[in-house]
């Protein structure tokens, strides 16, 4: 399927024009050039290119990558994203008009930033900024939310002291966000890539055991980027095959986790 918040081979109706929370589905990207293919699966990091992508209005054909299933091991997916996580993109209009592959999503929203001049700005010291607050979420918001999530609802066994100490980890992380946000509507500055990053994560802090009643800042923060439509949209990009998943499958747990070199 393509999809694109911007671009569009037909006239629509003003009252649903870019209002709507749900992606937009074109035939074929304007100009004749194919859309970027975007391999992705419905987590918080795959809603971060998502909703790059509809906050820059590029039409994108969205790949699944089952990962319950397996398919991040397949060797066509490894070409791409030799780390086997998604999301990646295959831009087939890249730099000098030829295709590009990234992975990662921290390198993927620069380079849809530096590709539209959107959301990720030229000046040096602002540039900075951002950049900060991005490898922040890369390095702090992402990964110990995705522990904190793994050990409240995904262990095979109740393990206090791990919920415990991501649970700790994740106040303390919620807490930097809050004293940044004190005097500043977003991360750095303007809305940005930062902003993006984190908004997957944020959206999902009651499932992983987070209570943000007392992070003002972060909760402010929060319905405001909610609120964009080109987020909405972002974040209602499904996958079928994502809601039929019985992570109790030892068969979906072996894919899932403890996975080891190969």
């Amino acid at each position: 399927m393509v999809r694109t918040a911007a671009t569009s081979t037909r006239k629509k109706s003003p009252r649903k024009e870019r209002s709507s929370s749900r992606p937009t589905r074109v035939a074929a990207r304007a100009g004749g050039k194919k859309p970027i293919d975007l391999y992705y699966w419905p987590t918080p990091n795959g809603w971060k290119i998502t909703i790059m992508l509809e906050e820059c209005g590029l039409p994108y054909s969205m790949i699944p990558v089952n990962i319950p299933k397996g398919d991040q091991f397949k060797p066509q997916f490894l070409a791409i994203s030799p780390n086997n996580r998604m999301p990646a993109i295959v831009d087939h209009d890249g730099p000098g008009g030829k295709r590009i592959s990234i992975f990662e999503s921290g390198a993927i929203l620069q380079y849809l930033g530096r590709k539209t001049g959107k959301f990720y700005p030229k000046d040096e010291r602002t540039r900075v900024d951002v950049e900060q607050w991005l490898f922040w979420q890369m390095a702090n918001l992402g990964p110990k939310a995705g522990e904190a999530n793994h050990f409240r609802n995904y262990a095979a066994e109740r393990l206090p002291y791990a919920i415990e100490r991501f649970g700790n980890e994740m106040n303390r992380i919620y807490g930097v966000m809050n004293r940044r946000l004190q005097d500043r509507e977003f991360l750095a500055g303007k809305y940005s890539i930062a902003d993006i990053a984190c908004i997957g994560w944020a959206s999902r802090a009651e499932r992983h055991g987070h209570d943000l009643s007392a992070f003002a800042n972060v909760r402010r923060w929060l319905a405001t980027v909610l609120a964009r439509p080109p987020v909405k949209r972002g974040l209602a990009v499904k996958v079928d095959a994502a809601f039929h998943v019985d992570m109790k499958d030892p068969n979906v747990r072996a894919v899932l986790f403890n996975q080891r070199a190969r």
